[in-house]
């Protein structure tokens, strides 16, 4: 069992910049792939930035390619989330999950392939 706690949301104007954290416990943190996801108002969840046992693999929606930066501190258990640049169309609640890819270099995109997910953390852009 991995448990994952968000925070870092809150309320930001356009051209602002927030990070997220996600800490983790539980079973070792360095062996999973984790991931952001985000959910806006009537919307589907959306896949925002996944990451590699390492760290040293990313891959992001080119909705916030260039914006965002996902990173992770592995001897701190946490994720993180640079979020430059924030448009309106931001706003979400943002979560973070973990999966387990069975690879040091594999990324996941699918929410199906997450295990692990934490409660949310809201991120509200004004205009």
């Amino acid at each position: 069992q991995v448990q994952l706690v968000e925070s870092g949301g809150g309320l930001v104007q356009a051209g602002g910049s927030l990070r997220l954290s996600c800490a983790a416990s539980g079973r070792t943190f360095s062996s999973y792939t984790m991931g952001w996801f985000r959910q806006a108002p009537g919307k589907e969840r959306e896949f925002v930035a996944a990451l590699s046992w390492s760290g040293g693999y990313t891959y992001y929606a080119d909705s916030v390619k260039g914006r965002f930066t996902i990173s992770r501190d592995n001897a701190k258990n946490t994720l993180y989330l640079q979020m430059n640049s924030l448009k309106p169309e931001d706003t979400a609640v943002y979560y973070c999950a973990a999966g387990n890819s069975g690879s040091v270099y594999r990324i996941l995109i699918l929410e199906r392939q997450y295990d692990y997910w934490g409660q949310g953390t809201q991120v509200t852009v004004s205009s």
